[in-house]
């Protein structure tokens, strides 16, 4: 597929002088290449969504999700007498090739498709049919003998399929997420440490405020990524409700009274998740909410990951005319025309991707709204994005932490005499030299250039022994008692 969008042409699903089968559908006869797994409708679907270039296999815990989700319907319908035993192990056979990583290859439908995933459903059913086939001994396309919709798709709709899918595929990814978020705050703790007494200047509104320790601000970097792992831990619990029995719209068309809970058990078992059947099967299919509840996760990830990345930008700016507090690792040569320039080029591209993620989450809220009565025909856009929102932001910490943050070191010295010649330090004196002193004393150290230490020595406001109590570091980081004299 080409990116030129002037020039997109068709996906080629054939090679020159290949071999093909005949296959048909509702809409007539196709040839489809004999090699291949998928069958017509996937061939269908391949030549009209030709839309992202990016396709299911892009997502193999996806893949791997529906294969469970087959494998599961097929051992209930077994256990129900639907599916004659060998028919069951074949599909569960393929299932299992699929689950450990086989016939990826053969899922090609675009992941932005019409249909509410119907053509994803039926890429797995065709890919499992034939593989089933062919371990019972018989040709692809003999589905007289293993059937993608009579066999592989029994007591299955698209929509109780796809979503769980969907929920599953998730499961199966977000400890990945996790690990990314809690890699990143291990770095940031590090840096925390090691940068424990390096005094520096906080600021508010690009202002100079009161000194702090840089150690203090990286700590508060690894706080707040911490409290999102715990929520993204949390809020997965979400997905272990699926509406597999539910079939069409929810109201088990087509379904044994006993497969809901049988299907859903095989499904547990499985995947080594404990899922439970929605106490509403109509709601649970139309109802998009888990998704927005964690992509507002993911976008409020993007948010706090993409303000610290801002963060290091501002107090890396320099090396001679920015604020030059810390040094991120050089990475590679910043200009093509600037000789010695050295750009901070990790935490711009996490800054990047998390613009997306934020316009992820927009994407998936309106899909969300979008559905009408009784189905979402939007999730296949929802499932894209949540998916690509969670890879994206896995790989970006990841990337943040190996190589941004393991490398940082601090100016310390010039963090210091940021602190020493700043105004704010007037902050820390203001209850021992009164308000209107202070006031008077930071206007005139701002006009002067003079310090607000000799200022106030000058002043005899107070003693130099008292003085460098007041700004000793650990005094000015950190609470504590002091007894205060009224000022004069």
């Amino acid at each position: 597929m080409t990116n030129d969008f002037h020039t997109l042409k068709p996906m080629p699903v054939f090679s020159a002088g290949a071999e093909t089968r005949l296959e048909k559908d509702l809409l007539g006869e196709r040839e489809v290449p004999a090699d291949v797994y998928f069958g017509i409708q996937t061939l269908r679907a391949l030549e009209n969504f030709q839309i992202t270039g990016i396709t299911l296999n892009h997502f193999p815990n996806l893949v791997k999700a529906l294969a469970m989700v087959k494998k599961a319907a097929a051992r209930a319908n077994g256990q129900l007498g639907y599916l004659e035993p060998k028919l069951q192990d074949a599909i569960a056979t393929a299932c299992d090739e699929i689950i450990d990583g086989k016939l990826h290859d053969q899922f090609l439908v675009d992941m932005i498709q019409g249909g509410a995933g119907t053509s994803t459903n039926m890429n797995a059913n065709e890919v499992i049919a034939n593989r089933a086939l062919e371990l019972l001994g018989h040709n692809k396309a003999e589905y007289k003998k293993v059937h993608p919709n009579n066999h592989v798709n029994l007591s299955q709709s698209t929509n109780d399929v796809y979503p769980t899918s969907i929920n599953l595929a998730i499961l199966l990814s977000y400890s990945d997420l996790v690990q990314s978020m809690e890699s990143l705050c291990v770095e940031f703790d590090k840096k925390a440490k090691e940068f424990a007494s390096v005094i520096k200047m906080g600021r508010t509104q690009l202002q100079d405020a009161v000194p702090m320790t840089l150690g203090q601000e990286f700590a508060a970097f690894a706080a707040t990524v911490r409290e999102d792992a715990d929520r993204v831990k949390e809020l997965v619990a979400l997905f272990k409700e699926i509406n597999m029995g539910g079939t069409a719209i929810g109201t088990g068309i087509n379904t044994d009274p006993e497969y809901r809970q049988l299907v859903v058990n095989a499904l547990s078992e499985i995947s080594g998740i404990d899922f439970i059947c929605a106490e509403n099967l109509v709601e649970a299919t139309s109802d998009m909410g888990a998704f927005v509840m964690f992509s507002g996760v993911m976008k409020r990830i993007a948010v706090k990951i993409s303000k610290i990345c801002s963060d290091l930008r501002l107090i890396s700016s320099g090396p001679r005319a920015g604020l030059n507090e810390i040094n991120l690792p050089p990475m590679q040569p910043g200009s093509s025309i600037m000789p010695g320039k050295v750009n901070p080029v990790i935490p711009e591209v996490v800054n990047q991707v998390a613009y997306q993620v934020i316009g992820n989450d927009l994407t998936i809220t309106l899909a969300a709204e979008s559905g009408q009565l009784q189905l979402n025909v939007m999730e296949p856009v929802i499932a894209f994005n949540l998916l690509q929102s969670m890879r994206l932001m896995t790989q970006a910490m990841t990337t943040l932490a190996d190589r941004c943050v393991s490398g940082i070191t601090a100016n310390e010295e010039h963090c210091l005499q940021l602190v020493e010649n700043s105004i704010g330090l007037i902050t820390a004196v203001n209850p021992f030299i009164g308000y209107e002193n202070a006031t008077r004393i930071a206007k005139q150290a701002l006009i002067t250039g003079a310090s607000v230490k000799q200022l106030i020595l000058d002043e005899g406001l107070l003693s130099e022994e008292e003085l460098n109590d007041i700004l000793a570091p650990e005094n000015m980081t950190q609470p504590r008692k002091v007894e205060i004299k009224n000022p004069a």
